[in-house]
């Protein structure tokens, strides 16, 4: 829970600095700085012979190539989707990343349910015309940030199957990430990516959105069974809607709300059957 705080905690933060640096600024800096902090305690040269073997291993090194790419261009989307609509909204239309893959590795009939009541939430948020209007861009960004977020677990899986140091590929993994944000933060918002004036900013996202969470979710991992923890993260855009609304003042009509539980009953339903 306080994991999920932080994240969200992070990304009502970077949201604020939009105006000032814009979301491609804040992603570059908070990849850059997340990627400093992973390889520090991950200390790659510390394992040696575990970092050499992964770096002469192509297939290996291809794989960890593409979990970090698909960090980086979901962080990128999801904070351009940030910048257009609410937090709550963001994390719920991401959420259907994960529902998707877990779905795909699933054989069980009862998936479908989950699936049509996935859909039907995200449908009703798309259609709804309601007094407050919802950007359709920004919920789209959202979904590609969705299907990124799929990749990077595939990806993520495949590349840590083979038993090789986790937090050395999930160090590597956002070097590579680091290597779309940066480019994308660089080319967009140039004069904020190199003002140390934003530097100390990026650094507060990072610790908030990367390193803390981090550390706790794995902490989390071997003292919870995995079906738990995948029920307790399904609630994460509760937790962002709350944060949302207290720290950015966004809030959702009831039938926003309403789209929302059903995405997040989809979530919990596939944690719990898987």
């Amino acid at each position: 829970m306080i994991a999920m705080i932080s994240i969200q905690s992070g990304a009502s933060i970077a949201k604020g600095l939009f105006v000032e640096m814009g979301p491609a600024g804040v992603t570059a800096l908070r990849v850059f700085f997340s990627a400093i902090i992973l390889v520090i305690i991950a200390n790659p040269m510390r394992h040696k012979k575990t970092f050499k073997h992964i770096l002469t291993d192509r297939k290996q090194l291809g794989l960890i190539a593409a979990y970090g790419l698909s960090l980086g261009l979901m962080n990128l989307f999801f904070y351009f989707s940030l910048e257009r609509i609410p937090l709550g909204l963001a994390v719920t239309l991401e959420f259907a990343g994960p529902l998707a893959v877990s779905i795909l590795y699933s054989r069980k009939w009862i998936d479908v349910l989950w699936v049509i009541l996935a859909a039907l939430g995200i449908g009703i948020l798309f259609f709804h015309s309601g007094e407050m209007k919802i950007d359709l861009i920004g919920m789209l960004l959202a979904l590609v940030a969705a299907f990124f977020w799929a990749l990077y677990i595939i990806f993520g899986k495949k590349a840590t199957r083979n038993d090789h140091g986790s937090l050395i590929v999930a160090s590597l993994g956002m070097c590579f990430a680091a290597m779309v944000a940066l480019p994308s933060g660089l080319f967009i918002n140039t004069q904020q990516v190199i003002n140390p004036n934003y530097w100390l900013a990026g650094l507060g996202v990072a610790i908030l959105s990367s390193a803390v969470p981090y550390s706790l979710e794995l902490k989390a991992m071997k003292s919870i069974p995995e079906k738990t923890f995948g029920i307790l993260m399904s609630f994460e855009p509760v937790v962002a809607t709350t944060v949302g609304f207290i720290f950015l003042k966004e809030s959702l009509d009831l039938t926003q709300i309403g789209a929302m539980s059903l995405v997040i009953i989809a979530c919990v339903g596939s944690s719990y059957e898987s």
